[in-house]
This record gives structure tokens, sequence and C-alpha cells, in this order.
């Protein structure tokens, strides 16, 4: 996108903010201690605001924690997303929804991670599949997806093409970490790396591997090997906009490659987890 289109589009939004909350580009000039003919020239697209300016704006206006994302992310920057606490009270609609969401799923293994691929919540599916992999003690100690991927102790044993999945997602954080610059996501970049599974050339990898949101996993069940893909959707707080809202929530769901394949074959409800509420 130009920088002619990026004001193209930063100039309708703060047109359409002021519009709303009627007021005019002298009084919102006055909040800012600009000048009218700034606010005007950011209007027609003549000038460009700093970040500084499109977060003083978005105050000035008393937009809420969407819009002004939406107001940064129409200006050519990254969404400033406060961290929410998952568990904290106000989200208690939001966890009785992907409990809902969770069970509706079984018997397909199904999980909920953050952000930085923190497991929120599982369902009995997932509890029930991934026991044949690890033991149910260990199991119970798996706190982050990722890690739980690239450790070959973990699912990274069942996981097909291993190295070029691990070179798609460390490239996934990667760009993350370059569009934000976000100290938690380049640690969580930082950590995964130190792996002895990543492939030394795993950036060469990623750039020749397309963006995925699934992996496949492979694991032998009665003495045949079965195949399963895991696909990833996203879930936001704050609407369909995901990528503006916090939590950032993903749900991670295999499904049989055979369609054949019975999973209600593997649930095993006196399977129990931490993280499996219900």
């Amino acid at each position: 996108m130009s920088k002619n289109e990026i004001s193209s589009v930063f100039s309708r939004f703060l047109r359409f903010w002021r519009s709303v909350h009627k007021v005019s580009q002298e009084e919102l000039a006055y909040r800012l201690d600009s000048s009218p003919r700034h606010i005007s020239r950011l209007e027609n697209g003549s000038s460009r605001p700093s970040e500084a300016m499109v977060t003083e704006i978005g105050e000035a206006l008393s937009l809420g924690s969407r819009d002004r994302n939406h107001l940064l992310l129409a200006a050519g920057f990254a969404p400033a997303n406060e961290g929410r606490d998952f568990n904290s009270p106000e989200l208690k609609w939001l966890r009785k929804a992907m409990i809902m969401n969770l069970r509706a799923l079984d018997p397909y293994p199904t999980s909920v991670v953050d952000g930085a691929a923190n497991l929120l919540m599982v369902n009995r599916g997932w509890v029930s599949f991934y026991s044949h992999v690890v033991e149910d003690e260990e199991l119970n100690n798996v706190s982050n997806l990722y890690d739980f991927i690239f450790d070959r102790q973990g699912a990274g044993n069942i996981i097909s093409d291993w190295e070029d999945t691990l070179s798609a997602i460390l490239m996934s954080i990667q760009q993350t970490a370059l569009f934000t610059n976000d100290e938690t996501t380049k640690a969580t970049l930082e950590r995964l790396q130190q792996y002895p599974s990543v492939p030394e050339d795993w950036q060469q990898r990623a750039a020749r591997t397309e963006p995925m949101a699934s992996f496949k996993v492979q694991i032998p069940i009665d003495g045949t090997l079965k195949r399963f893909f895991s696909v990833g959707t996203m879930a936001g707080a704050l609407g369909p906009n995901a990528f503006a809202s916090e939590p950032r929530l993903s749900i991670f769901t295999l499904y049989p490659e055979d369609d054949s394949f019975d999973f209600d074959a593997l649930l095993d409800e006196s399977k129990t987890h931490p993280l499996l509420f219900y």
C-alpha cells in the first residue's frame, strides 16, 4: 500500500469518527493542541500522521481498544494491544463460549491457545488422543502448544514434515516480531530456536514454504499408521476482528485424513487434564 493510499484510508477513518462523535476539526485540533489546518491536511490526505498523533487522536475521540487499533492500522501502524487475562472475571462469557465450542467438537481433538500459544483449554478428544502419544503425567504438564510441538519427546514425535513445520511456525513468529517489535514475541522466538529440533536453515526453509494455518500428524493406531491434519481458526473477544483484540485466541482441531476413521473409538471418558473444564 502506497503512502497516498494509507493517507486515504486514515482520512476516511478520521472523518468517520469525527462525525460519530460530532467533533469539528477546530474542536479536535484544540483537544490535540494542534491546528485546524493540520487536521484538515490529515483528512484530505496531504499529510500523514505519526504513530503518536494517531494514539492521541484515539484518546481525544474516546475510542475503545478495537477502534483505536483500527485507526492505527489505517495509518499503517501495528495495533497496540493491551494484554487481557483470559481468566479474568469480565471474560467469563468468553470462557463459557469456548467450553461449549470444545464440547461440540468432541471427539475431534481440540485446544484453545492464546497469542503466545499458551494452552488455555482442551477438550476430551484432545486428552484422549494425545494420551496415546505421551504419558498422562507429562500430558498434564503441557502448557504451551509450540513447546509441545517443538519437543521431540512431545507432539513433535508425530509431526509430519517436522522440520518444515517448525520452520513455518518460526517464520510466523518472526514476522510478528518484526511487525510489532513486541518483547514477548521476540522472547518466544528466541526460546523456540534453542530446541535441537530446529534446522539451521529454518529461515530459508520457511521462505520456500507457503504460510499455513495447519500441520499434519501421524500416529500408529491398532498397528496401522493413521494421519491427521490440524486446522487453526481464530476467535476474538471484540468481534470478528481478531487481529485487533485481546486475548488473541486460536482454536486448533485435528481431523482425520481418512473419512472413515472413527474418533469416538479413541474417546476415553476417564481421562482428566488440568485444562479440561467439563
